[in-house]
Order: structure tokens, then C-alpha cells, then sequence
């Protein structure tokens, strides 16, 4: 007969019942200091209902209603040091963050600093330029990095591995400062939440996962999306600390918070906590659950009756803190600030009211901040290989891309990398990062699978501002599996917080087309990453040019994609010997053999099979390296003189045509460069699949010496000049 045992797990989970002693645990001024926060926060949500109302919130109005008192619980026995990250519903929770920052009294009175920061929200809210984003975040994307407010999110759980990041750099730090990351019922199901709360618990980050559960996922109830409803349970499967508390009840949600600050000051790692809360409204806008039939009225009148503003409000009155007279005057007190603050914002235009026709900002301003100006260049020493006075030799192209990461590693204390096998297997799958883990065994991270989480994490750590994340992604599909973080977070960052957050992060991949990986792990990734304006590429094909981008991409204030490929690893080139402090410019191509009958644009291995192939032929082309693909960083100068002398492109590509780079580019060359023409932009690049595994239908997926002889002969013979291409 099989024997069944119990099993528990090492972390506890465990349920906080505040009782009216713990009240009496509070100092008066905090709790009187809590309930003036509350009424703030509860008065700006209605001022913005009633400005949804009026149609002019542009977008969604995401207001917290019922339950904003989880988060000024939360938030009040923070310091001003530690962070927030929040979610798609987060004024509360950038407005309880903001709050403590800005007023430390425990009485009724309004500071002149609270009022500007209310107005300077409702700004960002209204999509003004005096917003805290400069109304580009609008009411899902608040960031004050000064009060500990680094960000709300509108992806679902999308801020949840960012903060992870944060709280990453915050243990290295050792400041005993931690996070708080709010997301919501929904968020527990999406990948990237799992995944960072793993890696929390691994490395035992000081952040708390604040699950503010409020039934449900706009309409989708709890028990419609989970079995298990009591989402605190989550963290036992990662031997997290789990508590579940009232979230109406601002005082138990601030005890439950007081316990998590306990276990992460002390450096035991995160903590969850699952707070019971209650929106009053919709989803979005200031209609009720029940107008839209997936709520009753019964549901959402006795969870209005535990408001935690009226809970709080009967308290204060009750123990003698607060009189009657007093709360009713801070009720209006607050209202009025409020009335104040949205005047300074929106006028009457005759029957109707508008915002300020002056307060918007410019049109101009549309593109400012999609990335740095590259400032951090000044004074950097550029070299090429042509002129550079250093000893030089031979070099495996694999011991430059470690070589130079061990010497920036040793100058630069702030580099850390991470990544899957990066500190096994002698150096990674391909030996890129060789020797490193010996050398600084706690600055190279090996991480579980899960691409969303330690990408997310890594731009956590960048937007933190402290240290610079080297991620490793072992093929370039992988990139899917981490798209959010990639591309909705990291690419976005800088522009959507108002063009002022550096997000110095390098991610490294490589190209494995010939490899037989099949099409899952076979991707060239140039194309996608050359869509999303935040990411700067560069792609070196030479051991020389890899040393100089990788420390250009290593000194940039922008995410830099630094991609590789598996046919260069094992060539060898010119490389410095000792001097690895030069760098190469970002946005500079480079000719790489002279001509004068056609242009040609490549890059990665690309670049030397082009070179053999017109030297084989005898052909009078131009090779261009392109070096650096994203849209800023095409070097338009170089290729507009060698198209002006040529008049003839043909764009270069390994992989397929459905994630091809080169759409971008020929779409550009036609329209800057049309008159100097003789035929159209002509392309050599593989066919419409993704390579597979079998040598033969790989082979016949990519690009390689047969495809470039022939377009090199197609665009001669399309010149009138077939006869000087060799049969």
C-alpha cells in the first residue's frame, strides 16, 4: 500500500487580522498623516472621473476608488530611499509614493509642495507638457524618480521584472533599501511575474510583490482565471514569505507591509502580499461593475460599506484623534485643493469646459527623447584598424568578444553579466564569456530559463541608474519568448517616462543560420530590433571592430543589441594585443573595399563573403560595412557618396526575407537617393521560410556564395554589363 505524506514547504504563508489594539500601535500623527494621504489620493480620482466625464482624459481613466487604501497602508512605512513600481491602475500608488516624499506632518494641513505635486499629476494625466512625464506617460506611465516612484506600467505584470532589477541593484548596493512592485489579481497569471518572483527568491532581492487583488481581471472574475483564489499561495512555490491581509483596512495592510520590511531589511529576501481590495468603479471610467452585468448591485454596496476612507474617517473619530468638526474640514480642505489644482489646468469655454490651449506640449517635441544624444561620447578616443598605432595581431574572434569584456569588467566594477550556461561549460556555449566567472565569480550570473524575467530584470537594474547589464541571450529567437521586456519596457523606457531615463543595458546574441538548429534558433535578429526606435544595433565583423563597438555599446546611455555570428567566431583578424580602450562610432560605416560599378550594403559574415565573391569575379564593387543598423545609426553620409559615384545598390542579407532588415533600409535608399538610380534597389537574401534542419533545406534557406555571384551578376547584367561578369 503507498504510503501519502504531508509535505509543507519552507516559507510561510499566513494570514494578518488586524484587531483594535494594533490601531493603538500607530502613532497618532501617522495614522492622522495616512488619512490626510487618503483623502488626497481619493480626492484627485474623483477630480479625475469627473475630467473622464467632461472627455477630457484622453485615453483611459483607471481610477482606484475603494481601493486606494491598500497602497497608502503599503506605502507609509517606506523611507523616502526605497521604490515603487506600479501598475496599469497605479495613480494610488504613485500618489501615496509621492506623498510621503513630499509631507512628513502628521496634521491637516496641505503643503504648498503637495498641491504642486498634485497638479503636476494631473498634468501627466491630461498628457500636458508640466506632467512628470511631460504628457507622454499619461495616466499608465507616472515616474518621479526623485520620490521613490520609478514607474507605473500598462502592460500587465510588464513592470513586475523591472522592479526585480531594481531591488537587484538596491541588495549590491547594500543600503538596506527595498521595492515594492504593486500589480494586480490578473498580473499572477502572466509569465514574466513567475518568473521574477523565481529569480527574487533565488537571489534574495529585497522586493515585495504587493498583489492587489480585487476580483477581477476587468470582468473576469478570480475564480474564472485560477483555481486557486488565494493568490498569496504563489510564493510558496518559490519559498517566498506569503501573507494575505484585509486591504480595506489601511492599518492591517500596514502591518502586513512593517512585517515584509522586516524580513527584507534583513536581508532574507522578497515577500508576498495579497490584499483583499474593492474597486468601486469599472475597469475604466466612472460607470459601476454592475452597469455592465458582471457584478451585482448587492456585491458592490456591501464592499462600499468597508470603504477604507469612511473605515479610517470613523477610527480617528472614535479614539479622540481627529473631531468630527476636524475630519469634515479636512474633507473639504482637501476638495478644495483639488478644485484649485484642476483650474490651474482647464478653463470654461462657454457651455463646456477645455484644458488650457497653452499647457499642451509642443508638436515638436513628438520624436524628442526616442534615445540619448550620445553626450557620454565626449572625450571617448575613436580608432579603425587603418590608423590605429597599437601591436596588432591575428586574433579568434571568440577570445576578442571575452578578451574585451574581462578588460571593461576590470576597469568598470559596475558591469555584471547574466544569462543562460554563461558561467559553465568553459565560457558559455561558444566560449564567449570564458574565463570570466573565475575572474569575478559574482559579477557573472547564470540564470534559470526564463528570458522575460532576467531581461526584464536586467532593464530594471539600467533604469536603476547604478550599474551597467551585459544579458546574454543564447540565440536570438529567445528574443520572443522575452518581446515585452524587449521591446514594450526597455526599447520604451526613455521616451514614455519623457526622454530623460538612461537605459544603459548591452544585450548580446547571436546569428546561428548554418548551424542546423532549425527554425527556432536559427533567426537573424536585425529586423526586428532595427522597428523599435530605443534599441541601437551594432553587428562587427571583424575581431578589431568588435573590441571598438562592444566598448561604444558598453559607454551608451541607450539598450545596445550587439549581435554576433557562429561563422565568425572561428575566423581570426587583426586585433589589438593590449590596448582594448578604443572605441568605434556608433552610426559609422565603413568601406570596406572600394569600387565603382555598384554599391554593395552588408554586414556580420556577410561582409567578407562579399569581398571574396567580387574579387573572385574581378567585379568593380564597393563594400560597405553598415557596422551600426538601427535607423539612427545609419551612416547615410558614407552610403550616399558611394551611391552618388555608383548609382547602383544591391543590399546584402543572410536570413530570410520575412524578418529582413534590409526592407527598412532599401525603402529609405529609394527615397533619399531616387534621381541617382539607374534601376531599382536590388537585394540578395534568403527565401520566405525560416532555415530548418536538414542540410539541404538549410542551405537552400540562406545566402551564401552561390546567391551573392548571382545577384552580383543579375545587377551587372541589369547595367548592360553582363559581359564582364566570369560564366
Amino acid at each position: 500500500m503507498a504510503e501519502f505524506i504531508d509535505l509543507t514547504t519552507d516559507a510561510p504563508w499566513q494570514e494578518i487580522r488586524c484587531t483594535p489594539a494594533d490601531w493603538e500601535l500607530v502613532d497618532p500623527h501617522e495614522l492622522v498623516r495616512m488619512h490626510k494621504h487618503l483623502h488626497l489620493v481619493r480626492a484627485f480620482e474623483e477630480s479625475v472621473l469627473d475630467l473622464d466625464g467632461a472627455g477630457l482624459v484622453h485615453g483611459p481613466a483607471h481610477v482606484s476608488i475603494g481601493q486606494d487604501g491598500g497602497a497608502v497602508g503599503a506605502i507609509a512605512p517606506l523611507r523616502d530611499s526605497d521604490q515603487v513600481t506600479g501598475s496599469h491602475r497605479g495613480h494610488h500608488q504613485f500618489l501615496a509614493k509621492a506623498l510621503t516624499y513630499v509631507d512628513k506632518a502628521g496634521d491637516t494641513e496641505i503643503p504648498a509642495a503637495v498641491e504642486t505635486m498634485l497638479r503636476r499629476t494631473l498634468a501627466e494625466i491630461l498628457g500636458l507638457a508640466d506632467g512628470y512625464c511631460k504628457g507622454r506617460g499619461g495616466s499608465m506611465h507616472l515616474r518621479w524618480a526623485e520620490a521613490g516612484a520609478l514607474g507605473t506600467n500598462a502592460i500587465v505584470g510588464g513592470g513586475v521584472p523591472l522592479a526585480t532589477g531594481v531591488a537587484w541593484a538596491k541588495k549590491r548596493k547594500a543600503t538596506g533599501e527595498v521595492v515594492f512592485t504593486f500589480l494586480g489579481d490578473g498580473a499572477v497569471n502572466i509569465g514574466a511575474v513567475p518568473e521574477a518572483m523565481n529569480l527574487a527568491a533565488l537571489w534574495d532581492l529585497p522586493i515585495c510583490f504587493f498583489i492587489e487583488n480585487n476580483g477581477y481581471a476587468v470582468s473576469t472574475p478570480v475564480d474564472g482565471a485560477t483555481r486557486e483564489t488565494r493568490l498569496s499561495s504563489r510564493g510558496l512555490a518559490y519559498g517566498i514569505p506569503s501573507f494575505k491581509v484585509d486591504g480595506m483596512n489601511p492599518v492591517a495592510v500596514r502591518i502586513a507591509a512593517e512585517k515584509a520590511l522586516e524580513i527584507m531589511r534583513s536581508g532574507d529576501g522578497p515577500v508576498i502580499i495579497e490584499a483583499e481590495v474593492y474597486r468601486h468603479y469599472h475597469h475604466s471610467g466612472g460607470l459601476v461593475g454592475s452597469a455592465f452585468g458582471y457584478r451585482s448591485k448587492e456585491e458592490e454596496a456591501a464592499w462600499r460599506a468597508r470603504d477604507p476612507l469612511e473605515l479610517m474617517a470613523r477610527e480617528l473619530v472614535a479614539r479622540g484623534i481627529l473631531t468630527a468638526k476636524q475630519e469634515a474640514e479636512l474633507h473639504e480642505t482637501v476638495r478644495e485643493t483639488m478644485r484649485a489644482v484642476v483650474e490651474t489646468l482647464v478653463e470654461q469655454d462657454g457651455n463646456s469646459r477645455r484644458i488650457i490651449p497653452s499647457l499642451w506640449p509642443s508638436p515638436d517635441f513628438r520624436d524628442e527623447g526616442l534615445r540619448g544624444d550620445l553626450a557620454e561620447f565626449e572625450g571617448a578616443r575613436f580608432e579603425e584598424l587603418e590608423s590605429f598605432g597599437g601591436a596588432v595581431a591575428d586574433t579568434k574572434f571568440i577570445n576578442v568578444v571575452s578578451g574585451v569584456m574581462m578588460r571593461r569588467m576590470e576597469a568598470d566594477e559596475r558591469i555584471f553579466c547574466l544569462g543562460e550556461d554563461i558561467h559553465r561549460l568553459k565560457g558559455g556555449t561558444n566560449g564567449a564569456t570564458r574565463g570570466l566567472f573565475d575572474r569575478f565569480p559574482d559579477r557573472i550570473l547564470g540564470t534559470p530559463i526564463a528570458e522575460q524575467g532576467f531581461t526584464g530584470l536586467a532593464g530594471g537594474v539600467a533604469m536603476e541608474g547604478t550599474f551597467r547589464p551585459v544579458v546574454e541571450h543564447m540565440y536570438p529567437d529567445f528574443g520572443l519568448v522575452a518581446a515585452d521586456q524587449l521591446f514594450n519596457q526597455i526599447a520604451k523606457l526613455r521616451f514614455m517616462f519623457g526622454g530623460d531615463t538612461a537605459v544603459p543595458l548591452v544585450l548580446r546574441t547571436k546569428v546561428a543560420i548554418g548551424t542546423g538548429y532549425g527554425s527556432q534558433h536559427s533567426m537573424d535578429p536585425a529586423g526586428l530590433y532595427a522597428q523599435w526606435p530605443g534599441w541601437r544595433i551594432v553587428a562587427p565583423s571583424t575581431p578589431f571592430d568588435y573590441v571598438g563597438l562592444m566598448n561604444s555599446a558598453l559607454r551608451c546611455e541607450d539598450p545596445v543589441l550587439v549581435i554576433e555570428h557562429v561563422d565568425l567566431y572561428g575566423s581570426t583578424g587583426p586585433a589589438p594585443v593590449d590596448d582594448f580602450d578604443y572605441c568605434i562610432p556608433l552610426g559609422k560605416a565603413k568601406v570596406v573595399r572600394p569600387g565603382g560599378a555598384f554599391t554593395v550594403l552588408t554586414y556580420l559574415s556577410m561582409v567578407h563573403r562579399a569581398v571574396e565573391q567580387a574579387d573572385r569575379l574581378g567585379l568593380d564593387a564597393e563594400v560597405i560595412d553598415l557596422r551600426s543598423l538601427d535607423r539612427a545609426g545609419i551612416d547615410w553620409a558614407t552610403i550616399g557618396e558611394s551611391i552618388r559615384k555608383t548609382n547602383n545598390v544591391v543590399i546584402l542579407e543572410q536570413g530570410a526575407w520575412t524578418a529582413s532588415y534590409g526592407a527598412m533600409l532599401a525603402d529609405e535608399i529609394q527615397r533619399r537617393f531616387f534621381d541617382y538610380l539607374d534601376q531599382p534597389v536590388k537585394r540578395v537574401l534568403g527565401g520566405e521560410a525560416s532555415p530548418s534542419v536538414s542540410k539541404v533545406l538549410e542551405r537552400a534557406a540562406f545566402v551564401g556564395p552561390e546567391e551573392i555571384s548571382a545577384g552580383f551578376a543579375e545587377v551587372m547584367t541589369d547595367m548592360g554589363r553582363g559581359d564582364e561578369v566570369p560564366a
